[in-house]
């Protein structure tokens, strides 16, 4: 993908991609923390037994799964930022051949080409 004006557009997604990614980071951390400060309220101590609902561990999982998933989102697109930087965006890190650009647009992260993606 040596075509200036794609490296620009995919600058450009990465990027509004990355300040979603770290919005939605800070937005699980601070649930998380509303579910820690819940945790330590002695009116919803013994949540394991309410038959309302999901109890505050399995939120507090499920949210810090989230959270931990957007700061892989985040690692991810750094990394194609990288390699925009240095030349190797678009280009499959097993068989070294391009990645097709509708590949890319709607993987814009992806690091395979589609052979090379199914055959793991």
């Amino acid at each position: 993908m040596a075509d200036a004006a794609n490296h620009a557009e995919f600058t450009d997604r990465l990027t509004a991609l990355r300040a979603q990614a770290v919005r939605d980071a800070l937005a699980r951390r601070e649930a998380v923390g509303g579910v820690i400060a819940a945790r330590g309220d002695p009116a919803g101590a013994d949540d394991e037994h309410d038959p309302e609902g999901a109890t505050l561990s399995t939120e507090w999982s499920r949210l810090e799964g989230l959270r931990l998933g957007a700061l892989r989102e985040i690692e991810e697109i750094d990394a194609a930022l990288a390699r925009i930087a240095d030349g190797s965006y678009g280009v499959c890190i097993r068989c070294g051949r391009p990645i097709p650009i509708e590949r890319m647009r709607a993987r814009p992260t992806a690091v395979t080409c589609v052979p090379c993606a199914s055959a793991v």
